[in-house]
């Protein structure tokens, strides 16, 4: 516990009195269009800086080889984005002189072997309100690959009485961050406007989005409907509380872990209404999720591919697990369980928008003219004041860091995990100094 805690306090230290010389570079790399599989010609680039408000730091345009050249004006994180076709495509800056490649798609409205891998709903019920978190593994399996995107690219249907508390995204080894959900007809009907890329490997699309709803009866009914076809629909809730499934679908229980339940139903068809009801109270274990997200690194949060292993929000911009057909058991949501009860990089990545955003009224940097409407305040300039202020600018520019240096694969599985568990506790201490 003390090397533990002595490492927790010399890292904050680090961070604090870390410095870096700015030094210009030069970044050059391909832009190649997958679905065709030739060079993108033609096609802005631009270095963008995420600590900014993705303020844009250089612009080119590829040549008729699809290269292109930028010069980084100095040290410190930046992002290079490329648009095919509308949508846009994000690597992180490369150092040293690696090349800075980016592969792009051609775009439709609506792609073939575009499916949901799961959808993995989280219950805790407490105080007369259901919190719920649901997030949704979409693969994009198109052949040549296409990106499905459009303002109605991925459709969802939540409780009439939901109250959304935050909305996220990730594509297939990207990093997470806040996305656009509007309304799309009746009431609960809501649309993304965020681009379902092909997969990369078991590397999928993911959608995350956290609501409550009124729990005074410590009762409610769901009635879940998919617009895909869906593998898996999985819940998650505490030991504490109890749940009956509807006449429409089976649910098995899967037995992973002693903390929670976890059931899963199979091949739920696109309009189908699935009911099925919770009650009582409790919370999922928070010391359990931590130990979780140290076992099992991950997501694009973490792996690129999903936060803190989980799981499941890269700058090669993409998400996700990728539950696979059910075999027996547990196995069903192995891919996805730590990805789940594990910190969470959407999570993360929410919590520091909240406590790192700018104060209301502070001046905000110009929105990226990027048609995707991101929303990049977990990476904002942070304004806050008082003591803390320095740890909480190190800490905002160490959690970008560390992603981007999973995401390239510069830094193991194992130092990753052991660095973000330690960030996580130090944001925790200085959040709560600061309230």
């Amino acid at each position: 516990m003390k090397s533990t805690k002595s490492f927790i306090r010399t890292f904050a230290l680090a961070l604090l009195s870390a410095a870096t010389l700015a030094q210009a570079s030069t970044i050059t790399g391909t832009v190649t269009d997958k679905t065709t599989g030739k060079p993108a010609v033609g096609d802005v680039v631009v270095l963008v800086n995420p600590m900014a408000g993705m303020a844009e730091q250089a612009k080119t345009t590829t040549d008729a080889k699809g290269h292109y050249s930028l010069e980084k004006p100095g040290a410190g994180p930046a992002l290079v984005r490329t648009m095919h076709q509308g949508a846009e495509y994000f690597i992180a800056a490369p150092e040293g002189g690696a090349p800075g490649d980016l592969s792009v798609y051609d775009v439709t409205a609506k792609a073939q072997g575009v499916f949901i891998d799961a959808d993995v709903i989280q219950v805790e019920g407490d105080s007369g309100q259901l919190k719920v978190t649901e997030r949704y593994f979409v693969h994009n399996t198109s052949s040549p690959p296409v990106t499905q995107w459009s303002a109605h690219s991925f459709e969802i249907v939540l409780p009439a009485d939901a109250v959304v508390d935050g909305v996220g995204g990730q594509r297939p080894n990207g990093l997470p961050t806040t996305i656009k959900m509007d309304p799309d007809g009746g009431k609960g009907h809501y649309s993304f406007n965020f681009p379902i890329q092909p997969d990369d490997g078991e590397k999928d699309t993911l959608f995350e989005l956290s609501y409550h709803v009124p729990y005074s009866t410590g009762k409610y009914t769901f009635k879940s409907q998919m617009s895909l076809p869906a593998d898996n629909l999985a819940l998650i809730l505490p030991k504490s509380m109890t749940f009956t499934a509807g006449p429409e679908m089976t649910f098995k229980s899967i037995p992973e872990d002693p903390g929670v339940q976890t059931l899963v139903a199979k091949n739920a068809m696109p309009g189908k209404v699935i009911t099925f009801t919770v009650a009582g109270n409790g919370s999922i274990p928070r010391e359990q999720q931590g130990a979780a997200a140290g076992q099992q690194p991950g997501m694009g949060g973490a792996d690129g591919n999903q936060p803190a292993d989980a799981a499941t929000a890269a700058p090669d911009n993409r998400p996700g697990g990728g539950i696979g057909p059910p075999v027996s058991g547990s196995d069903a949501l192995s891919k996805y369980k730590w990805w789940i009860l594990g910190g969470l990089a959407l999570v993360l990545a929410a919590g520091a928008a909240f406590l790192l955003r700018k104060p209301a009224g502070a001046p905000g940097a110009a929105p990226s003219a990027a048609s995707e409407s991101y929303s990049y305040a977990a990476f904002a300039p942070v304004s806050t004041t008082g003591k803390n202020s320095a740890l909480l600018n190190a800490l905002k520019e160490e959690l970008f860091a560390l992603e981007s240096e999973k995401i390239s694969g510069t830094l193991s599985p194992e130092d990753y995990a052991q660095v973000k568990a330690a960030l996580e506790i130090v944001l925790k201490r200085a959040l709560k100094r600061n309230s």
